[in-house]
């Protein structure tokens, strides 16, 4: 099986160079690692004292900071290289502040596996929740290389709990020590011999709770919104754009809107603006603009904003609910206390089904519905408060998970 598991990923990176000549986001990721051993053999010398977080994308990079910001704190003299499977968290972190060396992971060959470690050397590796890659797993064992997973996740479709994954579930010796996020997934992992892991709790808690210590002040946005009650629209998609769309052009000047866009091509941008009759500003005109109080909806065609934005919500509706994989982020406007409207394709994301139970998230299916949910927030100043609340007391209350990992590591 360790055979065939080499094969197909052989063949699946000459495939992917293929792709690329058709595609932009494969062509990232295949011309990003074509300099990643030169990379590390100019930032990593052979008397430096490295340490190794691995994460897929964006999320997951998020997921691990709070431990990369502790390590990096209790280890000041070592070096910190990350590394990310995706363009998606690459591109946008690839000039992040915590590490040393920041790249793509080569493809997960024996031999580029030997390689890295090699290079790399670190005195300890960590996966942030998932991904687990064989030769990788193999060559840290191999060298002794203590290796921790840190807010992982497991459930019954991954191929550790197959009747087949026999060679899956011994890579897993090479772990250290397993945190996960809830006892579901230290149950699944103990039935199959692994008593090395401890429910730590989820590291995202950490990392949206730290928000709140921060200056979060976006003076441009006080300037449109201007006192004015307004809905944060985070990471919206086309289908989330025609309802929200609809509501806008309908509601009073008492309301304003500012949305964030997961997309933002300039084509999907003026699509999104010509649907609303509304003022509207885009952040790339705001310089131009003498009064953005006079505006009711602000349209942000830039990365990078969002989370501080949230502050100034009175309430939030985080988009993707309407697609796959489902709806974005909404640890984040949680944080900052304000009620949270999605899509209804939330299952897979359990804090989402957590904060739907407990009544801090309101989910809609159509637009009569998020005409309802939005109206009764706006008018009702005790419902709003009371799902206020719930949100703030989540976060605060599953904190903590960083700490845990630490106790162990160190």
């Amino acid at each position: 099986m360790l055979f065939l598991y080499n094969l197909v990923v052989s063949i699946a990176g000459v495939f992917l160079k293929i792709v690329a000549l058709f595609s932009p986001k494969i062509k990232l990721f295949v011309e990003g690692r074509k300099d990643v051993f030169t990379i590390l053999e100019e930032k990593i010398k052979p008397t430096d004292k490295t340490i190794w977080f691995h994460s897929a994308s964006l999320g997951e990079y998020e997921q691990g900071l709070p431990v990369i910001e502790k390590i990096k704190e209790k280890y000041p003299s070592h070096k910190i290289i990350v590394t990310f499977f995706s363009p998606s968290g690459y591109e946008v972190r690839k000039n992040n502040n915590v590490a040393d060396v920041t790249i793509y992971l080569p493809v997960d060959t024996k031999s580029n596996a030997k390689k890295f470690l090699q290079l790399a050397h670190p005195e300890l590796a960590f996966f942030i929740k998932y991904e687990f890659w064989l030769n990788y797993l193999k060559e840290l064992e191999n060298n002794k290389i203590p290796t921790y997973l840190i807010s992982g996740i497991f459930r019954d479709n991954q191929m550790f709990f197959k009747w087949y994954g026999g060679f899956y579930r011994k890579a897993l010796t090479a772990f250290t020590y397993f945190f996960v996020q809830n006892e579901k997934s230290k149950e699944k992992i103990e039935a199959i011999g692994f008593k090395n892991v401890i429910v730590s709790g989820d590291t995202r808690f950490d990392r949206v709770a730290a928000i709140l210590e921060r200056d979060n002040t976006v003076v441009f946005i006080e300037k449109f919104k201007n006192n004015t009650p307004t809905i944060v629209i985070g990471s919206s998609w086309p289908k989330d754009e025609a309802l929200l769309a609809e509501y806008i052009n309908q509601t009073s000047e008492n309301v304003k809107f500012i949305i964030a866009p997961h997309n933002i091509k300039q084509d999907q941008i003026s699509s999104l603006k010509s649907q609303i009759t509304k003022a509207t500003v885009l952040f790339s005109e705001k310089d131009s603009v003498s009064d953005l109080s006079k505006f009711n909806v602000f349209i942000i065609d830039t990365i990078g904003l969002l989370t501080k934005i949230y502050s100034y919500g009175t309430i939030a509706y985080v988009g993707g609910g309407f697609g796959n994989p489902g709806i974005h982020n909404i640890l984040e406007p949680a944080t900052f206390g304000i009620p949270i409207v999605i899509g209804p394709n939330y299952s897979n994301f359990a804090e989402a089904v957590k904060l739907v139970k407990i009544g801090g998230c309101i989910v809609v299916s159509n637009d009569a519905e998020l005409k309802q949910s939005f109206d009764r927030l706006l008018l009702d100043e005790k419902y709003l408060k009371e799902k206020s609340q719930i949100c703030k007391s989540y976060i605060q209350d599953n904190k903590g998970a960083t700490e845990s990992i630490m106790k162990i590591v160190l």
